[in-house]
């Protein structure tokens, strides 16, 4: 049985599920849960540090990128901490002891990092499905975990299934 489950999230379409399926583990096994969310600017969907580049010509344009730049860094970190909250919230509420927390830098090692100082025995995340040149060039968070976790690791595939997403539109055949 699992007692210290790590869920990483990436505010990704399966975001929702992994977190369902975790507090439900959770719930199930009386395992405590460590919410991570990390936050790369290098990775879709973060935001662009495009106008991050040296400019010797006009150095006053570099200034106000930059401060757009960080301003809408500094939106997006709350926003996804309040998201984070929010979660929390619901697994405390369903009476599942729950923290968080919300890193930048490089998720596949932060996730590794955490599960070992947190002493996780599970770590839960997605994965993408990335494959060929696609994982080459962005590289694969889930398949870094798979190698390096100190624990177990479960991964949940792709998108969600309709059937899973709802419930009502489904019928039962009638023979």
């Amino acid at each position: 049985m699992f007692h210290r489950i790590l869920v990483a999230l990436d505010k990704s379409e399966t975001s929702e599920y992994i977190f369902e399926q975790a507090l439900f583990m959770a719930k199930a096994g009386g395992a405590a849960m460590m919410l991570l969310h990390v936050l790369s600017p290098l990775e879709d969907p973060y935001l662009n540090p495009i106008f991050l580049q040296p400019e010797t010509i006009y150095p006053s344009l570099q200034t106000d990128a930059i401060n757009r730049y960080m301003q809408a860094w500094d939106e997006l970190k709350q926003q996804r901490l309040i998201w984070m909250q929010s979660l929390t919230q619901t697994a405390i509420n369903a009476g599942v002891k729950t923290e968080f927390t919300q890193s930048l830098g490089s998720a596949g090692r932060l996730i590794c990092e955490l599960a070992s100082s947190w002493q996780a025995d599970l770590i839960i995340l997605g994965r993408r499905g990335h494959s060929g040149m696609t994982e080459l060039f962005l590289g694969s968070v889930s398949n870094y975990v798979l190698h390096h976790a100190p624990c177990s690791v479960m991964t949940i595939q792709g998108l969600i299934p309709s059937i899973l997403t709802n419930p009502a539109t489904t019928e039962p055949a009638s023979t």
